[in-house]
């Protein structure tokens, strides 16, 4: 039935908009980190690069993808000219990377800069060698959710990698005004619970955890394999980043975080005065039809309201809002519905 009445909106009285952050909670258990199925949800690249992780098997069809690993090493690094490099210059090139990405250059020089436990970008606390967690979008959503962060770590032996463990969880810079921000967005500080030593960053909006490698430092065995076992320097040097990334997998206890829906919201306030909307478009309104309202034509008008339509200046229909139950209108009474368009 085509409408015949509209009550014209005022854009300055008559709408708002809001802004709503919706939370959810992330755990991430290290049994699928470190391959709950025989590693069929670990997939590896032939550019060998980096590897990702799903909840499933990443042949099924339910798979979803949680994270991605990988390792990389400042060019200015010690191990950049170590004997018997492994993927030297890849690794280089994933440090370089995600440092343009999150930190930008430095100036003219257009030298990239060096992840740092603090992040003020003043040379203190370089992480020249570090791990690389990419999360998921699918679990991050528009971000990771500021001091929710938490990363076990085991820094035991390999064969009982949780016999000490080293939680991390996020703080503020220590900046003035809170979290601070680079060119990846706002970042906190990923720090050790009992010494407050920091260990790492997260990057909120990019949501990527960056970890310096010196986290096992003291681990003599970080990695075994067949041909042996090595600290984590060795590691980097010699193995794969498929096989670092593996190494670290096999040393994290429990990820968890609570991601960020930003949901925006145009909410508009439909008002039906009193001497408006009182009669029906239907033509069995006073008529002896089935759904018969009004008997009398002297009678006092009566409707009810049922939907609302949002119309643009041409009298489009651009969206229909449905009340849940019918909204008696007649001639005593004024109507404001508030209707929200989420986007």
């Amino acid at each position: 039935m085509p409408v015949k009445n509209f009550e014209r909106l005022n854009t300055t009285t008559d709408t708002t908009t809001t802004k709503t952050l919706l939370h959810e909670s992330i755990p991430v258990t290290g049994s699928i980190l470190s391959g709950t199925y025989s590693d069929e949800n670990v997939k590896n690249y032939t550019h060998g690069m980096f590897q990702s992780v799903y909840d499933y098997p990443y042949l099924s069809s339910s798979a979803n993808h949680i994270m991605d690993f990988s390792i990389g090493f400042d060019e200015a690094s010690v191990l950049s000219s170590s004997a018997n490099l492994t993927q030297g210059s890849k690794k280089i090139n994933m440090y370089n990377q995600f440092s343009q990405v999150l930190l930008g250059y430095t100036g003219s020089d257009n030298q990239v800069r060096k992840f740092e436990s603090d992040l003020l970008l003043d040379g203190v606390g370089s992480m020249g060698e570090a791990f690389f967690v990419s999360f998921s979008r699918l679990i991050t959503k528009d971000q990771v959710k500021k001091g929710s962060v938490s990363l076990t770590l085991g820094t035991g032996s390999w064969a009982a990698p949780f016999a000490t463990v080293r939680t991390l969880t996020d703080s503020a810079s220590s900046d003035v005004g809170g979290v601070a921000s680079t060119i990846g967005g706002d970042y906190g500080i990923l720090k050790e619970d009992v010494s407050g030593d920091a260990y790492g960053v997260v990057f909120y909006q990019a949501g990527i955890a960056v970890l310096t490698s010196s986290a096992f430092a003291a681990v003599s065995d970080f990695y075994s394999a067949s041909a042996g076992t090595g600290s984590v320097d060795s590691t980097f040097v010699s193995a794969s980043i498929s096989a670092s990334c593996d190494a670290l997998r096999h040393r994290i206890q429990n990820v968890s975080f609570n991601n960020t829906t930003e949901i925006n919201s145009t909410i508009y306030f439909c008002r039906a005065p009193h001497n408006k909307f009182n009669y029906s478009s239907n033509p069995t309104y006073t008529s002896a039809g089935k759904v018969q309202v009004k008997t009398i034509a002297t009678d006092t008008p009566v409707s009810y309201i049922t939907t609302v339509g949002l119309y643009n200046s041409s009298k489009e229909l651009l969206a229909t809002a449905k009340l849940s139950e019918p909204l008696r209108k007649d001639p005593t009474n004024e109507v404001t519905l508030r209707v929200r368009l989420d986007y």
